[in-house]
Order: structure tokens, then C-alpha cells, then sequence
């Protein structure tokens, strides 16, 4: 299967890269275009590619360089890139994670679920996270890391490819069906290559997630690292949320994943809904 691993679509004038619902963006008098261009110029920048220049940016966003040089420019007098003059390159900057604090802080189910996932870690020897839908991508709100041998460690802020990980097709089965729908349209449009190599995971994941209620990846993202993940119903106010128990390959996880370690996660989520009082 090929690594999900795909640059940036191009922008136009009507499509983001990484929009997952569809919208003619063209039509849209409150969409700031400009303002969408500095936020796609923030996403270029990766835990693997920390440090860009102007020509690596427009390669990433498709946006002309003169255009990437001005967006540059004020994201650096604002806080949220910083430039290395020697290098004439940019990371991001300090701004960009006080924006993401405030968030955090006041997602009540982090703090509810920390507990349980540290005793949740402890009975499987898995690293545990908590993730949310982020356009085509599952972003990770909180994490215990426990199994080591994990080269592609979890971190709050990390991120993986929706229907390439478990969690993300867990969040993904969550929704209302049409909700679901739009986001698999938009997935096939944006790659449809991608969408293809990934489509028996989902298919599978499908039947096992109405039969047992999780899903479960056998190296679909990354072929050294096997997961399950279950959906966690929250309150009204709070973004939907997935759980996952990750464990690298080298422990063979053989079918301990969906013996030993789903049932926990299960039981886990289950905990996790109670002390909301959805249960």
C-alpha cells in the first residue's frame, strides 16, 4: 500500500487544500481568501519539515511566491513565523502555539479522560490518545506515551491522515451519514489515488466497527505500528473525539489488538461517557 504521505493540493480560487467539505468558495462573500492563504502558509510547515523558504511554501500551497513573500512578511511582524535571515528561511513562531492553548485548556473531557487513559495505558502497554477531526486529518489532543519502541511517537498536536488511521476512520463512522458522506467525497476528490489504496481498510473497518464497535488498523498509516480506535461520545459543546491504543509492530501485536486490547479501549470509552453523564 502506498505510504498516505501527499503534498499539498494546489489552491485556486474556489478549493483549499485539505477542505473536507465541499463549498464553492467562489460564491462565498464572507470568505476571506486572503486570510485562508496565511493559514495554508501556517500548515506547510511540519514536525518532518520545521524550516521553509518562500519557494518551498509556494510549492506546498501553490500559491505564487511574490504572494508567499507578503504573507511571510506579516506573519513574521505579527508572532507567528520567524525568519532566519542567514538562511532566508521560516518556522513558525511562538504565536502559533498560544493559539492553540486556549483550546485546549477548555476541553473539559481532556481532563476527565487523563485517568483513564493512564490506567488504560498501564493494563495494555499501549500508548493511548485522544483525537478530533481536523479537515482531511485527525489532530491528537492529549497522549499517554508508554510503548517506547514507537518511532513515530504520538504528541499533543501531531497529526494523521483521516482514513489512513484507525482513529480517524472511527471518527469518520461516528457521524451522521451525511455528514459522512461529504467527508468521503471530498477525501476521494482531493486524491483519488489515495482514497483507492485506502478503501479496503475502510470497507473492512466498516463491518468491523458494526459488529464490535472499533476499528482497527494493521499498518494502514504506518506499516510498523498496529492500533484500535472507538469513537467517545461527548456533550453538545465539545468537538467529537476518538480514542486509540497503538503499539509497534516489533512487540507482534499478532491479534492481541482486537483479543486483549479493544475490549479495555471499549471499556475505557464506556468510563469516559459516564463521567460526562451521557450514560
Amino acid at each position: 500500500m502506498p505510504t498516505p504521505s501527499r503534498p499539498a493540493t494546489r489552491m485556486t480560487t474556489i478549493a483549499l487544500p485539505g477542505l473536507v467539505d465541499p463549498h464553492d468558495l467562489s460564491a462565498d462573500r464572507q470568505f476571506s481568501m486572503n486570510l485562508a492563504r496565511g493559514m495554508e502558509v501556517l500548515r506547510a510547515f511540519t514536525s518532518t519539515d520545521p524550516v521553509l523558504g518562500n519557494r518551498e511554501i509556494s510549492d506546498r500551497t501553490g500559491l505564487p511566491k511574490p504572494t508567499v513573500s507578503r504573507i511571510a512578511y506579516t506573519l513574521t511582524l505579527l508572532g507567528y513565523l520567524s525568519r532566519d535571515a542567514g538562511a532566508q528561511k521560516y518556522r513558525l513562531g511562538p504565536g502559533v502555539l498560544s493559539l492553540g492553548y486556549p483550546l485546549l485548556a477548555s476541553m473539559q473531557v481532556r481532563q476527565i479522560a487523563r485517568p483513564i487513559m493512564e490506567r488504560l495505558a498501564r493494563e495494555t502497554g499501549c500508548s493511548v490518545n485522544l483525537g478530533m477531526r481536523d479537515r482531511a486529518n485527525v489532530v491528537y489532543v492529549d497522549t499517554i506515551r508508554t510503548d517506547n519502541s514507537n518511532t513515530h511517537m504520538p504528541d499533543i498536536g501531531s497529526t494523521r491522515p483521516l482514513l489512513a488511521a484507525s482513529i480517524g476512520r472511527a471518527l469518520v463512522l461516528a457521524c451522521a451519514a451525511q455528514e459522512r458522506a461529504a467527508i468521503l467525497n471530498r477525501l476521494r476528490l482531493q486524491d483519488t489515488e489515495l482514497f483507492e489504496a485506502l478503501r479496503p481498510a475502510w470497507e473492512a473497518d466498516q463491518k468491523l466497527f458494526a459488529a464490535s464497535g472499533f476499528c482497527h488498523s494493521r499498518g494502514d498509516w504506518k506499516k510498523d505500528i498496529h492500533a484500535v480506535a472507538v469513537p467517545v461520545r461527548v456533550s453538545p459543546r465539545e468537538t467529537p473525539l476518538a480514542m486509540n491504543c497503538t503499539l509497534a509492530t516489533y512487540r507482534q501485536p499478532g491479534e492481541k489488538m482486537e483479543r486483549e486490547v479493544a475490549p479495555l479501549l471499549l471499556d475505557a470509552v464506556r468510563q469516559l461517557e459516564t463521567a460526562q453523564g451521557l450514560r
